[in-house]
Parts: structure tokens; C-alpha cells; sequence
């Protein structure tokens, strides 16, 4: 099994074992996350430790080792990305499966268990068609400042949805045409995302327009930039417009 086949199932099988635990009944709440999110990564750790040992693991769930930061490869996986969704019975919500070669997000499968669909990279799809009035993805509770600027700089509509993974792979799916985040997140949180949209061909950086780097001491990523490639100058710019008049504002 090749690198992309194994992300592939993996993503699915944890996806497979979360479908379980949440239509067994057993868990209410958050105990239905903390106990799907504990039997995802158990099989996630489990077994890419036997299949991929030489490589370096980083998981949202496992207690992190400086280890992985001499390994030119790591895995770097999210068990449950978006556990409130999951707990609500809701669909907007992911497995992350993803390898970090040289800090490149190369390979990576996001599940979305609940739509029954894996996302690959070694299977790119063709672009979905532009629409008149393209659809930013944004958080259910509070859309950042800079989504809201991008959106009227862009004209574009905003679409509350669940996790990370699931608002970006709305974007390859061609259920939006971009999804911009400032609130904060993990390595775990985009790597699969990243690596799935770059292989079918969208854009992917951060919100300076700068590369997108994994398997970093600091496993913190601020920002998050994914999107229709003819939609990405117009938003760097806008972004980068704003961040301008805030430093000039501050120094007056």
C-alpha cells in the first residue's frame, strides 16, 4: 500500500470507527466526542506506528516528541476535526490523514464520514465551473474581521459551516470558492486539507500569501488560505491592504 492509499484508508476506517461510536448511543455530548476522538486516533497511532515507523507522527491527540522534527517525513493527523459537529449529529465535520515531506503538505486524504466521501490527492477531480457570486465558507459562531473584508472586496456570500477540514473541502467539492481563516489553528487542522486542495489544483497559503510549512517545532499555524486560484491575488491583496492600515493606524 502506497502513501496515498494508506492516508486513504486510514482516513476512512478512523471515519468508519467515529460513524459507530456515535450511532451506538453509548456517548451524549461531549462524551461522545472525547470517546470518538479517543477510538479514531487509538487506530490511526496504532497503525501507522506498525506500517510507517521510521517516519515521525503528529497527532491533535497523542502528547507531542521533538522526535519527528529530524524525520524528513511525518504524518500528521486529525482523529476528529470538529468534534462539537460530530456531537450534534451534524455532517460538517472531517479525518485528517495527512504526510509532511520536508514540511510540504505532499500527501492526504480528508474524510467526510458522514457524506460517506474520502478526498485524496492521488485522485483530482476537475475544477468545478465559477459561479457569479462565489461562497466563502466561515465559522458557524463568528466570522473573522478579514473573511468579512475578502467577502465584500470579492462580493461574496458567507456560509456558516462546521470544521476546518469540512470548509475546505467544500471549496474542492465545489460547494464554495473559498474559505479564510484568522482565528488560530493547528498543523493537525490543515495538512490534509492543504495537501488534498493543492493536488486538485486550488490555492493554499497563508494569509501573507506565503507557503504553507508542516512538521515545525511549533505546531501552531495562525492562518489558513484556500481557494479558487482566480480568487487568491484579489484576496492576498485585500488582506494585505487591511493589514496596512492597521500598522499605519497604530503608529499615528
Amino acid at each position: 500500500m502506497n502513501d496515498h492509499e494508506l492516508a486513504a484508508h486510514l482516513a476512512s476506517e478512523a471515519g468508519r470507527i467515529l460513524l459507530e461510536v456515535r450511532e451506538s448511543g453509548k456517548h451524549h455530548g461531549k462524551d461522545l466526542g472525547r470517546a470518538g476522538d479517543a477510538e479514531a486516533n487509538a487506530l490511526l497511532v496504532a497503525a501507522l506506528r506498525e506500517l510507517r515507523p521510521d517516519d515521525g507522527l503528529l497527532s491533535e491527540e497523542e502528547k507531542d516528541s521533538p522526535m519527528r522534527l529530524g524525520k524528513p517525513r511525518t504524518w500528521i493527523v486529525d482523529p476528529l476535526d470538529g468534534t462539537r459537529e460530530y456531537g450534534e449529529g451534524r455532517s460538517d465535520w472531517a479525518v485528517h490523514v495527512a504526510l509532511a515531506v520536508e514540511g510540504q503538505p505532499a500527501i492526504g486524504a480528508v474524510a467526510l464520514p458522514a457524506l460517506r466521501e474520502v478526498l485524496r490527492t492521488d485522485r483530482p477531480s476537475s475544477m468545478p465551473p465559477a459561479v457569479a457570486t462565489p461562497r466563502m465558507v466561515v465559522s458557524r459562531t463568528r466570522p473573522a474581521r478579514e473573511a468579512e473584508l475578502v467577502a465584500e472586496a470579492l462580493g461574496a456570500e458567507l456560509v456558516p459551516m462546521g470544521s476546518a477540514g469540512a470548509k475546505a473541502m467544500a471549496v474542492v467539492r465545489g460547494e464554495a470558492e473559498i474559505y479564510l481563516h484568522t482565528g488560530g489553528q493547528y498543523e493537525w487542522d490543515s495538512c490534509a486539507p492543504a495537501a488534498v486542495a493543492l493536488a486538485h489544483g486550488f490555492h493554499a497559503s497563508r494569509i501573507d500569501g506565503s507557503p504553507l510549512l508542516y512538521n515545525q517545532a511549533d505546531a501552531y499555524m495562525p492562518d489558513l488560505l484556500v481557494c479558487r486560484p482566480e480568487l487568491a491575488e484579489r484576496a492576498l491583496a485585500t488582506i494585505a491592504q487591511d493589514a496596512l492600515m492597521v500598522c499605519r493606524s497604530a503608529g499615528s
